[in-house]
C-alpha cells in the first residue's frame, strides 16, 4: 500500500509547481526556491483538468524554460457546489494568453 500511495502522490502532485503569480505581461513561476518569468506570448496552450480534485491547470510552452515545456499548477478557486463550474482564474488566463499571442502576430 505504501509503494502504491507513493506512486499515486508522485503522479497527482509531483509535477505541480509551488507558486504562479500573474504579472500582467508574464507569469512568475516559483518552484523549490527557483524562479522563472514566462511571457504570456510564450504560452502555446492552457488546459484544465476539471474532474480532478483539486483541478489542475497545465501551460504548454512554445520554448521550454527552466521547468520544462509544461508547467502544471493548481489555481486558487472559490467554493462551488457545481463540479463543472469553470475556474475564473484559468478562464482569465486563457483570455490573456490569447490576447498576448494575437498582439504578437499582428
Amino acid at each position: 500500500m505504501g509503494v502504491f500511495g507513493f506512486f499515486m502522490m508522485k503522479k497527482l502532485v509531483g509535477d505541480l509547481v509551488d507558486e504562479v503569480y500573474d504579472d500582467q505581461e508574464s507569469l512568475l513561476i516559483g518552484n523549490r526556491g527557483e524562479e522563472e518569468r514566462i511571457a504570456l506570448s510564450n504560452i502555446m496552450n492552457v488546459s484544465v483538468t476539471m474532474l480532478m480534485n483539486p483541478p489542475r491547470t497545465t501551460l504548454r510552452l512554445v520554448k521550454p524554460g527552466k521547468f520544462g515545456d509544461e508547467i502544471t499548477f493548481t489555481p486558487v478557486a472559490g467554493f462551488s457546489l457545481n463540479p463543472f463550474a469553470k475556474n475564473q482564474v484559468t478562464e482569465g488566463l486563457i483570455e490573456k494568453v490569447y490576447k498576448a499571442r494575437t498582439n504578437r502576430a499582428a
